[in-house]
């Protein structure tokens, strides 16, 4: 898998997160402490977030750590 396409799948998970708790990217990133935009580059899969802020979304969404990383059956870590 490639850096790009993990990014993407990250960013995806993110969304569709974020619209379950019918969030908006806004509310999201003002809980997790980083800047709108900035988390819109990760939904779009165009950034690669550091651990805090993979932590720090992880915790504004109340999931786990390893429910964050439930990309789907073709990842592989």
């Amino acid at each position: 898998m490639t850096d790009d396409t993990i990014q993407k799948r990250f960013g995806e998970r993110i969304r569709t997160l974020r619209q379950l708790r019918k969030l908006s990217q806004e509310e999201l990133a003002f809980r997790a402490g980083i800047h709108r935009t900035y988390l819109g580059g990760i939904e779009r899969g165009e950034r690669n977030p550091a651990l805090r802020n993979i932590n720090a979304l992880a915790e504004a969404l109340s999931v786990s750590l390893s429910e964050l990383f439930k990309l789907g059956d073709k990842t592989r870590f």
